[in-house]
């Protein structure tokens, strides 16, 4: 059995990890971590982190995105929901929502949308459906 000090320290590593999905890369699906995720490449689907998304000044995200933090230099069209800090650098585009606790805009940055400062974000559940997958049908059982 694990003591607190060990699931802390475990909780921690995973935390710290850091994921990339580079230049020429295409991903089509979701994509959720508990570590931090920097992408250069084009994303059709939603990104969920416990820690920060990064994206590049190449990159493209056709979808949500969910983090405790953010700086994003590249395009997105969804919504975006941070719960701490969103930093939109000079080449940004955003073309959706946004709803954070901070942000801060570079001059150069482009965003279409609503925008909603100092609102509570509800926690970033990782391995919760969220509405994220589609519900898949139950069979039907029938009794003779």
């Amino acid at each position: 059995m694990l003591t607190s000090k060990e699931q802390k320290r475990a909780a921690d590593e995973i935390s710290n990890s850091s994921n990339t999905i580079g230049k020429g890369t295409y991903l089509e699906g979701n994509i959720e971590t508990y570590g931090n995720i920097r992408i250069e490449g084009k994303i059709t689907g939603n990104i969920k982190s416990k820690s920060k998304v990064a994206l590049g000044p190449q990159s493209h995200v056709q979808g949500n995105i969910m983090a405790q933090n953010a700086d994003i230099e590249g395009e997105i069209k969804g919504k975006i929901e941070i719960s701490e800090l969103l930093v939109l650098k000079a080449t940004a585009i955003i073309n959706g929502d946004i709803i954070t606790g901070k942000m801060v805009v570079e001059p150069g940055a482009i965003f279409n949308g609503s925008c909603k400062m100092g609102a509570v974000v509800k926690d970033i559940k990782i391995g919760a459906d969220n509405g994220l997958s589609r519900a898949v049908p139950q069979p039907e059982i029938k009794t003779v």
